[in-house]
């Protein structure tokens, strides 16, 4: 995650929603450092953080 964001007030929500996707998609993160998950692993939490945006997003639309 950047550590540059738009919000900075929105880190905490950030984090929390991260571990939500991880937990979703089955990858155990530890609050911290993940340097020792794969590319696979990490890909697929972002995966699932931009799933659920997305239909949320879509969810507001109608």
């Amino acid at each position: 995650m950047s550590k540059n964001m738009v919000v900075p007030e929105a880190k905490e929500a950030m984090e929390r929603f991260k571990m939500e996707a991880a937990s979703e998609v089955g990858v155990n993160l530890k609050q911290g450092y993940n340097g020792d998950l794969t590319s696979r692993q990490a890909g697929s939490i972002g995966g699932q953080m931009v799933k659920k945006m997305i239909k949320s997003y879509e969810e507001s639309m109608k």
